[in-house]
């Protein structure tokens, strides 16, 4: 089962974490198409990914946000961090701060996870968004495990 949530505009704000964060366009991509990085981008649909925020822990990028233009008007946000920096609030910051890019760009953000993804599930109602519609599927166990790792 996959909730899907939308940004509830009074709670959508700024998030601090400690790290710098940039604004990263669908050119600077390139080089990030690898597995540490594949919830925020999709190297089967490249042509998608539109708009992303890193977060640098100097020149290292420790944590990404990216989004697919699944829609004309919605911009799905996936987000990776990498393990050792992860539990300091980079998620939330990345998924905020994104949030607030694709909204001024005339976009509707959106943010989906699996009811199972506890983490996940923590790091959207962190970033200001509220479940708003589900879908339900069948995926096989180890599929479901995979996905809390």
């Amino acid at each position: 089962m996959v909730e899907y949530y939308l940004p509830d505009v009074k709670r959508l704000c700024p998030i601090k974490c400690g790290y710098e964060l940039r604004v990263l366009e669908s050119k600077d991509f390139s080089e990030l198409y690898l597995p540490e990085w594949s919830n925020a981008l999709c190297e089967d649909r490249k042509e998608l990914d539109v708009l992303g925020m890193g977060a640098y822990h100097g020149d290292r990028l420790i944590g990404l946000a990216g989004c697919s233009a699944d829609a004309e008007m919605m911009w799905q946000i996936g987000v990776d961090v990498l393990p050792e920096y992860r539990r300091q609030g980079s998620a939330a910051a990345l998924t905020s701060g994104l949030a607030m890019e694709i909204m001024k760009r005339g976009r509707m953000p959106f943010y989906c996870s699996a009811w199972s993804n506890i983490r996940s599930v923590r790091n959207a109602v962190k970033s200001g968004f509220v479940p708003t519609w589900v879908e339900m599927t069948v995926k096989p166990e180890r599929i479901v495990d995979e996905m809390n790792l």
